[in-house]
């Protein structure tokens, strides 16, 4: 596994949670030391005991920790640039949802060896989606619903969302576009601020 994804984690449950309760995560998983270096690989054992230890500590379920770290990504201040990077899939909510799909592909652009789910898009008509989602950990589908949970509120769309199972190995979402412009949106600008 990626240590970026491994280090998103972390800094998820750091910056939530506190620098003591990771660490206290990061001993009852077994990891050995403190901190995830984002260019390293790691064997993906270790992401399940982190994300497994995390729900346990919180107790929380699992799905929960994903999800609540699939909104972390979009609405933590110190995760902008994510955000600023998503939000170039399109102008609305739909464009973005579209845009998906060529996710993977964009981000071995800038990283060759990054692993990024794979997704695949059907459009079942009357707003509604069905999002497939490649199984890179599980429950990825859960961080996926908290990520389109918070694009939807930064493009100010009215969607529902929903994790409805697991088939040949994706993880299916359950997409309802019900307004496109249900409010304000996030400001959200081709350049960064000068100054």
């Amino acid at each position: 596994m990626h240590g970026l994804i491994n280090r998103s984690i972390q800094c998820f449950l750091r910056d939530t949670y506190g620098a003591a309760v990771w660490m206290e995560i990061a001993r009852k998983a077994g990891l050995g030391f403190d901190n995830f270096e984002p260019l390293l690989t790691y064997d993906a054992s270790l992401t399940e005991s982190v994300i497994e230890a995390a729900a346990q500590h919180l107790q929380r379920s699992r799905e929960t920790v994903l999800e609540d770290l699939g909104t972390y990504l979009i609405s933590h201040p110190n995760l902008e640039a994510l955000r600023r990077l998503l939000r170039f899939g399109g102008v609305g909510f739909l464009d973005f949802l579209h845009s998906l799909e060529d996710l993977q592909e964009h981000g071995r652009l800038g990283l060759p060896d990054l692993e990024v789910p794979e997704f695949s898009l059907t459009d079942q008509g009357n707003g509604q989606f069905l999002l497939r989602v490649s199984q890179l950990i599980a429950g990825v589908g859960h961080v996926t619903v908290g990520l389109l949970r918070a694009m939807a509120d930064d493009y100010g769309a009215l969607v529902v969302l929903d994790h409805v199972g697991i088939e040949s190995g994706q993880e299916l979402v359950a997409v309802l576009l019900l307004d496109h412009a249900y409010s304000q949106g996030r400001r959200f600008d081709l350049a960064l601020p000068v100054g």
